[in-house]
Parts: structure tokens; C-alpha cells; sequence
């Protein structure tokens, strides 16, 4: 070759700038088009929980009313006081369980165990997160219900249900400690402040909105739970009068209309369910204005 000659002939060139401009030609299109696709994919994902939403809302609205709520079952025919407190009073302790052994097992993990062990733990967890509720709930009936003796009651239950929410709880809290800039850190200990000053004044402000969230979202998972219920307690027409008394749940309705499928059954399943939507939805809520306000309060603090 000539040093006359191009190193590439002029042919190449053009075709070179032909497939070019295809390639812009196709990524504009795509683009163009992803703005439209988007949220057409996300009608398509909604479409199904809003059309369950309102086949659950049309059924129950209607028949739903004060002294529903305020009366105990009776048979086929009677109200939900019984099962709405019951799960009122699971979801609560259950919390309380899972925050005691989620929150301090995060807050390990994220600020005291070293980074091997710390991985270990989280690995753990996140294998036992995807551990199968009807698993915990086999666990619940023969190590509470059976070997300690606990029977069918609302301490086994919440226990039990309190296990199952404990990864979410600690995921949540590692998570949040662990994001902390580092900065922060030494500027406190720079400061003199002690480890114990720096996690209550500092470190547990700036993460107490992502905790509050991963504990409300453990919550909104646990209320609507329903194997852990089936095997650690049974329907029943009173309110808990303790903790090793028997309680019922609006999950445990839901269960039962599909055993015995009478109208008046079928009626309190779909009352149930909308309160269990109702619940979720409020925590929801809840979660997310005591997330902003706390954000409000720190805003400024990573500047």
C-alpha cells in the first residue's frame, strides 16, 4: 500500500457512518418510546391490585358497619370484634419480638461485630428471610405450642410471627446504621464524644426514619401472615384475655371461609380482608409521614 492510499477506503467510511446512524436512529426510538412503555408497564402491574382492591371493597363495604366491629362472631352470623383485637394484639407483641432481636442484632452487625462476622450474619439472615412462614409456623407448634407446653394461645402465636418479622426488622436496621457517612463518625469521636454518645445523639437520629420503616414494613408483612396463625392458635369468638389465652385473627376468617364456605362465613372473610388492606394502608401512611418529618429534621446535616 501507498502511503497515497487511505487506510480506509471511502466505501468503509460510508458504511462505517451508515451503521452509526442506525445505531442513533435506534436509540432515539427507544427512547422516544420508553416514555410511553413505562408507565403503560406500570397500568399493566397496578391494574391487577387495584382490580383486587376493589372486588374485595365492593363485597365488604357494603355489609361493613359499627356493630360489625364491635361484636363478637357467633356461628355464621356475628361481627369481628374478637378477630380484629386478636390480630391487634399479635402484630403488636409480635413487633415487640421482632424489634428486641432485629434492632440490637442491626445495630451488632452494622457498628460492633467485625466485617467477616458481620457478613456471616447477614447472610444468615437473608437465607432465613426467605425461609417459608408455614416453616416458622411448623417450628411454632412443636417448640411452643407442644414441648413448652403454650398450647394454641396468643404467646405462641405473636412469638412465633415475631420470628418470621425479625429478618426485616434487622435488615432495616443494619442497613441504616451501616449507611451512616463515615465523616460523621470521626467527627464525633474527634469531638470527644463517647461510642455510646455518638450512637443515642447522632447515629440514631440520622437512622431512625429507615428503621421506622423497615419495622412498619415487618408489620405489614406480619398482619396478613397466615400459616404461623394456623398452627400456633385457632378462631375464636372471644378477645385474648392474656397471653397464654387463645385469640383469633382477621387472617384466621379468611382461612376459615375457605373450609366452610357459608355466606355468612364467605361475608366476614371479605370484611376481614378489606380490614387487613385498611391496616396495611395505615401503616403505609404512618411510615411515610414519620419519615418525612424526621428527614425534615436532619436536612442539612450531610451538608
Amino acid at each position: 500500500m501507498s502511503p497515497s492510499e487511505p487506510l480506509i477506503s471511502v466505501p468503509a467510511i460510508d458504511d462505517l457512518r451508515r451503521d452509526r446512524s442506525g445505531h442513533l436512529v435506534g436509540r432515539t426510538v427507544l427512547d422516544r418510546s420508553a416514555k410511553w412503555l413505562l408507565p403503560l408497564l406500570y397500568l399493566v402491574a397496578i391494574g391487577p391490585i387495584l382490580s383486587l382492591v376493589y372486588w374485595i371493597s365492593v363485597r365488604a363495604v357494603p355489609t361493613l358497619s359499627w356493630h360489625v366491629l364491635t361484636t363478637n362472631p357467633s356461628g355464621e352470623a356475628g361481627g369481628l370484634y374478637a378477630p380484629l383485637m386478636g390480630s391487634l394484639a399479635i402484630i403488636l407483641l409480635a413487633t415487640a419480638v421482632a424489634v428486641a432481636f432485629g434492632f440490637l442484632g442491626g445495630l451488632a452487625t452494622a457498628e460492633y461485630l467485625s466485617d467477616r462476622a458481620a457478613e456471616t450474619v447477614r447472610v444468615s439472615a437473608n437465607v432465613f428471610a426467605g425461609t417459608p412462614a408455614i416453616i416458622l409456623g411448623l417450628f411454632g407448634y412443636f417448640a411452643l405450642v407442644e414441648y413448652l407446653g403454650w398450647g394454641p394461645s396468643l404467646a405462641a402465636a405473636s412469638v412465633t410471627l415475631g420470628i418470621f418479622m425479625t429478618p426485616y426488622v434487622f435488615r432495616a436496621t443494619d442497613l441504616a446504621y451501616a449507611s451512616i457517612p463515615r465523616h460523621i463518625r470521626e467527627a464525633a469521636v474527634g469531638s470527644g464524644a463517647r461510642p455510646v454518645q455518638y450512637l443515642l445523639r447522632i447515629a440514631t437520629p440520622i437512622a431512625f426514619p429507615q428503621v421506622l420503616t423497615g419495622i412498619f414494613l415487618a408489620m405489614a408483612i406480619g398482619v396478613g401472615e397466615t400459616a404461623p396463625l394456623v398452627l400456633t392458635t385457632n378462631q375464636y369468638s372471644l378477645p385474648p384475655t392474656g397471653l397464654f389465652s387463645k385469640a383469633g385473627a382477621l387472617p384466621l376468617d379468611i382461612w376459615g371461609a375457605y373450609q366452610n364456605p357459608l355466606p355468612g362465613i364467605v361475608t366476614a372473610a371479605f370484611q376481614s380482608a378489606f380490614l387487613l388492606l385498611v391496616i396495611v394502608v395505615g401503616l403505609n401512611v404512618i411510615v411515610r409521614v414519620v419519615a418525612v418529618r424526621s428527614r425534615r429534621r436532619l436536612e442539612g446535616l450531610y451538608r
